[in-house]
């Protein structure tokens, strides 16, 4: 299944009525969306975690905020290192994710709905890792190799996935700026009507393209077709 096919897929879950977070599950070729409740028992008795590819977020926006729907993933960068952690073999304490790490995850995914469009961003989480890094800020924060605390999973803390965020964030990958920096000149130019931003924007736009490497598709909801936006 390819990714236009996926993000098709998340289309006719939001057009069903559907927001919040979902687990991606496939089996075979069929795919199917699971609830956190739902997951979260199966992940704890560990039936589901080789048929787990992604995790996919959907909302709206307030009709004055468009930064969230340009630029879905810098309001995910927790997500990111969560679902990151995870496909690496680790496993939260708190077990956010089910007690099983989750090797075969591939995808994060952001529907975010604006004045009547739909922007679904389908993210690689190896290729975005790789772009911000994470494999060796993951290392420096928890060692080169697993560190086993019992004979079934590899566990960490949230103060773990704290760290490797933050340096995740701090790290100038974005027209020279650090990841809040980065958003909060988006934020200005979008929300806050400082046209003079524009050319920061349009740098900052080509390195979230760049270290994101996004799958985007954007809908008009009243047709459901795509639409160039």
């Amino acid at each position: 299944m390819d990714e236009y096919q996926i993000v098709e897929l998340v289309k006719g879950w939001y057009r069903k009525g559907h927001r919040g977070s979902y687990y991606v599950l496939l089996n075979g070729n069929m795919i199917s969306f699971v609830p956190p409740p739902s997951f979260y028992e199966s992940n704890t008795q560990g039936q589901i975690s080789d048929r787990t590819i992604g995790l996919v977020d959907l909302y709206e926006v307030m009709p004055d905020e468009i930064t969230a729907f340009e630029f879905p993933m810098f309001g995910h960068g927790e997500h990111i290192v969560e679902l990151y952690v995870y496909k690496r073999g680790y496993v939260l304490v708190d077990q956010k994710h089910g007690r099983y790490p989750l090797p075969n995850l591939k995808y994060f995914i952001s529907g975010v709905e604006y004045q009547n469009r739909l922007a679904v961003e389908l993210l690689d989480l190896d290729v975005a890792a790789n772009n911000l890094n994470l494999p060796n800020i993951v290392s420096s924060v928890l060692g080169p190799k697993l560190l086993r605390t019992d004979l079934r999973t590899n566990e960490i803390t949230r103060a773990d996935v704290y760290r490797i965020r933050d340096i995740m964030y701090e790290q100038k990958l974005f027209a020279g700026h650090e990841w809040y920096s980065a958003l909060r000149i988006v934020y200005r130019y979008f929300d806050g009507n400082r046209p003079d931003f524009a050319e920061m924007v349009v740098e900052i736009a080509i390195d979230y393209e760049r270290v994101f490497r996004p799958y985007r598709v954007v809908y008009d909801t009243k047709t459901w077709q795509p639409v160039v936006f």
